[in-house]
């Protein structure tokens, strides 16, 4: 099933059933509230939502309207825990290729992680809003899971069983913020301001055998003021599946439902053409694509973000249906 959250002016908003097709909503009202609620409860509540889901599938929900993404918040707006993940080392190891760092050998078996803000995401079509362009305002492109109760030492096989719903986010970094703090041996916090989401959370079996391993295997697409930049294969090059992500987390405390857990940048490997070293599918932060210039040329040549500027991220399906909706945003001074 498909599930959003609509503004009414409260923290939580209001929780909505979607369409398979992003067409139609129907409030949940009477089953649950909040999408935390849901998650709190999920035995007993996701199946009377599946149901409601089937009726408004079939047209035969009395109470359907259409769906407007621009009424959404992220699908969970305030989350018990943000923990977003490096999940695809190309993207590690081109960043430390371009400043002449190697890769340590333990980030091939560890998963790299952070903990980022929780108590304020953005929807998906909200502007990103920044005091200054000279912080270096990116967009990153990710895959990010919702989960259930997980205990304390999940093995990873454990942890995959605890994905609740996916989703879309729009990790955005401040590039030129996180030097200083990473030397300071205790980053990041002001370079990463509040994350989007896309519209819909979706359950895993909305993708089918996309859904596999832990990973979705489909196209990420990243579009950068009105220019596709990425078409990225989220599946393949994941080095480390949700599954691990989680039980990463879960090695030392409980996960509580909840919990949004991130993939990083999906990246992909560049490939050799006529001799030369090429990255067709593109970029999803524009961070990757300065380190390929780099790499390249010796120095970056693309700037990052302005004010106007947009990004939409989406992924669609083997049906070329989009599956999350889309996130849409304007980057934007501060007032």
């Amino acid at each position: 099933m498909k599930l959003a959250t609509y503004k009414d002016g409260s923290r939580d908003g209001q929780l909505v059933v979607v369409s398979r097709d992003l067409g139609s909503a129907h409030y949940a009202t009477g089953i649950a509230d909040t999408l935390q609620q849901v998650l709190d409860d999920w035995n007993f509540l996701s199946p009377q939502l599946e149901d409601l889901y089937q009726t408004l599938n079939s047209g035969k929900a009395r109470h359907a309207f259409p769906f407007d993404p621009h009424n959404c918040m992220a699908p969970l707006p305030r989350a018990y825990q943000w923990a977003d993940g490096s999940a695809y080392i190309n993207h590690v190891e081109l960043v430390r290729a371009a400043r002449n760092s190697e890769v340590p050998e333990s980030f091939y078996t560890d998963p790299l992680m952070y903990q980022g803000g929780s108590d304020d995401f953005l929807g998906p079509c909200d502007k990103v809003v920044c005091p200054d362009e000279a912080y270096g305002i990116d967009f990153e492109a990710e895959i990010a899971v919702i989960t259930g109760d997980v205990p304390m030492r999940a093995t990873p096989e454990e942890a995959i069983e605890g994905v609740r719903l996916l989703m879309l986010a729009n990790d955005v970094s401040l590039r030129n913020l996180i030097p200083n703090e990473l030397a300071k041996g205790f980053g990041f916090f002001q370079s990463k301001p509040a994350t989007a989401f896309s519209p819909v959370a979706v359950t895993p079996d909305e993708l089918g055998d996309a859904w596999q391993g832990g990973r979705v295997h489909l196209t990420l697409q990243s579009t950068w003021n009105g220019r596709k930049v990425g078409l990225c294969d989220a599946g393949p090059e994941m080095t480390f599946h949700f599954g691990q992500l989680i039980a990463h987390i879960c090695k030392t405390r409980n996960v509580r439902a909840g919990s949004i857990v991130g993939s990083g940048t999906v990246s992909n490997k560049g490939v050799e053409v006529n001799g030369k070293k090429d990255w067709p599918k593109g970029y999803s932060c524009i961070a990757e694509k300065r380190a390929i210039e780099t790499i390249l040329d010796g120095k970056p040549s693309t700037e990052f973000m302005k004010f106007g500027d947009t990004i939409r991220i989406e992924m669609k399906g083997k049906d070329g249906e989009s599956l999350f909706g889309a996130i849409d945003q304007q980057i934007a001074q501060l007032a």
